[in-house]
């Protein structure tokens, strides 16, 4: 099953924006995975099992480290910009 999820992550460290940084370049070494990134969020694409056995290992590693803070969003299939109706474009 295709999946999206939009994830944001929040440190809870001053030095926040490096660990943000290289926990979204770790996440993108992933080639089955398709990601776009803003300024508050990443949407992560691809089959669902693929993304959730990523995010279980990379977030349960940044938990074990230090206090933070994920907020995530799950939907069924890729809601990417390109799969808005045209007027929402």
């Amino acid at each position: 099953m295709q999946a999206t999820v939009e994830l944001s992550f929040y440190p809870l460290h001053q030095d926040y924006s490096k660990i943000v940084t290289d926990f979204i370049l770790e996440l993108r070494t992933n080639e089955n995975i398709r990601f776009e990134t803003n300024g508050l969020s990443t949407q992560i694409f691809g089959d669902y099992d693929t993304i959730m056995n990523l995010l279980t290992s990379e977030m349960k590693s940044i938990l074990e480290e230090q206090k933070a803070v994920f907020v995530m969003k799950i939907a069924s299939g890729e809601r990417s910009v390109e799969n808005l109706p045209k007027r929402l474009k």
